[in-house]
């Protein structure tokens, strides 16, 4: 039986964080993306991706996504059989993390979507294209289609989230691990650590992008999302 590519998104993301990749894949297995926008806990979220979807499931997420890909893992080993772990990272709450994101969720109540998106994005990407209008565009018109409720249901998620560092060495599925070399949020370190941790990890390096490669670079992370697949999960 094929198995279905369940394409799970990050924090304030949905499917146009995808649009760069989905045609490509679904060339090569039908495709789902996800949608977080009313959960408020990681476990909840991969209950859910693991619900909406019969049979085996290659889990490809993007930075919170990428959490709810460990957890999918932890909760249905046997189902997953890729994992593809996006600009994201294992590491639990760090000292003063939820102040400061306390203070977005307060910023996106207090002076709107639009404002969080302005405060928020140009550290997410490549600092050489900060100043990308066109990018930076379209990456606010999808955080302005969720609203602050939402935010702060994420960010609480985020905050809770699971620790998966105690199951890494037990995934035995194929498992990508794709980082934007200038990432400031979610760091080559962290994938290197991955990689580390997880027996027989690809990593792959995506120049020039930052914590929003599949954005950035939507050609290069899709071809390096497809020879993944096509080398190592579907063959």
């Amino acid at each position: 039986m094929k198995p279905t590519i369940a394409l799970l998104p990050g924090l304030l993301c949905d499917t146009q964080v995808w649009a760069g990749q989905h045609a490509d894949l679904a060339q090569l297995a039908p495709v789902v993306v996800a949608d977080f926008t009313r959960e408020s806990s990681i476990e909840v979220m991969a209950t859910k991706a693991l619900s909406e979807v019969a049979g085996p499931l290659v889990a490809i997420g993007h930075s919170m996504g990428g959490r709810v890909a460990l957890e999918m893992v932890r909760q249905s080993k046997d189902r997953i059989v890729g994992l593809g772990l996006l600009n994201t990272g294992i590491h639990v709450r760090r000292e003063g993390e939820a102040e400061k994101r306390a203070e977005l969720v307060r910023l996106a109540y207090d002076s709107g979507m639009g404002a969080l998106a302005d405060r928020w994005l140009p550290d997410m990407l490549d600092p050489a294209r900060k100043d990308d209008q066109a990018l930076l565009a379209s990456m606010k018109a999808m955080v302005m289609r969720a609203t602050p409720e939402q935010h702060e249901r994420q960010i609480q998620a985020l905050l809770n989230r699971p620790d998966p560092r105690g199951h890494l060495g037990d995934i035995a599925c194929p498992t990508l691990a794709l980082v934007g070399r200038q990432d400031q949020w979610s760091p080559l370190a962290q994938h290197e650590e991955i990689a580390a941790l997880i027996p027989g990890t690809r990593l792959v390096v995506i120049e020039n992008a930052g914590h929003m490669a599949p954005m950035e670079r939507p050609a290069e992370t899709s071809a390096a999302l497809c020879r993944w697949l096509r080398d190592d999960v579907l063959h």
